[in-house]
């Protein structure tokens, strides 16, 4: 049983986990945009950063893709006690690191900070997993998943609301610095290590040997043609993911190149964002997949994602952007999880691990390729990765049409208790 400490834990756990993307994203968007910031030569010019950008953010994705397997089979391996501490003490070198790039003014200092944090960003699927082993039934499972989900979205909001403030001078006078949120998230780190090291006890015995192979990830993506219902499904979620992550990872950088948006700017639209998500995770997923049928649920949120990326970049003024923001979130929101509970139906329980793994590769190689391909779209121009975006989520609307039409889709994909 998981006393109300340890759920703490595992919440704090998830928490630290979230803040990492809504912290770091403004900041490294302010380090490498902003010429003043002293990060990089001053003469650096706007293409170059661009792509430093896209560089930093793409290795953070690309590690991430890579450990995304190893850190779930370690977890199988050396206990979820074991593997949280190894996640967070990634965590925590990949803070330390950052800020001794910022320190040293070191872009691959920072890049090697990002990449360690990435790799070892395995926290929330454990998390859960430690949740599921501490439930004495399915009503109590199905609360703890809500203590993660509160865990999710404080994280989504908290994490922009602690970069900004600590990075603005305004608010806290001449402590601020780029630096002082990476301290509190290393603090909040180390706190976080200490209650799991006294307060978090491994409710599940069994063990698996773990066996380092390779090719591990690939392997895993190439399961996907032995189950032709999930490969089905694919496509519209590859391009469903595209259009989130390049959405997500450039609002930041072209806000503070279209309005010249500072630190403070790109954690008010992170906030939005973590807002955004956290309304339609607490109160909207319910009641909409209870009366939708997911097929509909899904076609909605992609004609929804077109028309915001679109809106996004056509408005000229600044706070009048939040809007398209907000909405295109609110609704990716409730269809995120509407797709993985459909992954989660087109297989059995033996393969739930590998599929919940494979949508995260997805998610994560999604994120490391546009984000390297994203500094050079900025280039030629600032809208063009959110016209990709809108692009994106059109493909995957063409691609639903012609391959979720087969009965055992439409049945996956239908409104609960309807035949």
């Amino acid at each position: 049983m998981l006393t109300p400490v340890t759920k703490f834990t595992l919440m704090l756990v998830v928490f630290v986990d979230l803040i990492g993307q809504g912290l770091v994203f403004p900041i490294i968007n302010g380090l490498i945009m902003e010429p003043t910031a002293g990060f990089l030569p001053e003469a650096t010019s706007m293409n170059d950063r661009h792509f430093d950008y896209g560089l930093v953010i793409g290795m953070f994705f690309l590690a991430w893709f890579l450990g995304v397997v190893y850190i779930a089979k370690l977890s199988d391996a050396i206990g979820r006690k074991k593997a949280l501490l190894i996640c967070l003490g990634g965590a925590l070198v990949g803070y330390a690191l950052s800020i001794a790039a910022l320190t040293m003014n070191s872009l691959w200092l920072l890049i090697l900070g990002r990449a360690v944090t990435g790799f070892t960003a395995g926290n929330q699927p454990i998390a859960q997993a430690a949740m599921v082993d501490g439930s004495r039934n399915p009503a109590e499972r199905d609360r703890n998943m809500g203590l993660i989900l509160t865990g999710v979205s404080i994280g989504l909001v908290g994490g922009p609301i602690i970069g900004g403030i600590l990075t603005d001078k305004n608010l806290i006078g001449p402590i601020a610095s780029y630096s002082l949120p990476l301290y509190a998230a290393l603090g909040l780190v180390a706190l976080t290590m200490v209650l799991v090291i006294f307060f978090f006890h491994d409710m599940r015995t069994e063990r698996r040997p773990f066996v380092f192979r390779p090719l591990d990830v690939i392997d895993s993506l190439w399961q996907v043609r032995n189950h032709p219902i999930v490969l089905r499904l694919m496509p519209v979620y590859i391009f469903f993911m595209i259009a989130n992550v390049t959405f997500y990872v450039f609002v930041d950088n072209y806000l503070a190149s279209a309005f010249g948006f500072g630190v403070m700017g790109g954690s008010a639209v992170m906030m939005v964002i973590g807002l955004a998500i956290a309304i339609s995770g607490t109160l909207l997923i319910g009641p909409v997949q209870a009366h939708v049928a997911k097929r509909l649920i899904v076609l909605a949120c992609l004609l929804i994602m077109v028309g915001c990326s679109l809106a996004f970049v056509s408005l000229q003024v600044a706070i009048a952007t939040f809007v398209p923001v907000f909405f295109f979130y609110l609704f990716f929101g409730v269809a995120y999880p509407t797709i993985i509970g459909v992954f989660s139906g087109a297989v059995g329980a033996d393969d739930q691990g590998w599929v919940m793994g494979v949508t995260i590769a997805v998610f994560c190689l999604a994120g490391g390729v546009m984000s390297l391909a994203g500094g050079g779209l900025m280039d030629v121009n600032i809208r063009l990765p959110f016209f990709i975006a809108a692009a994106s989520a059109t493909l995957a609307i063409l691609l639903y049409l012609v391959s979720w039409r087969s009965p055992d889709i439409r049945q996956l994909t239908g409104r609960p208790g309807a035949s």
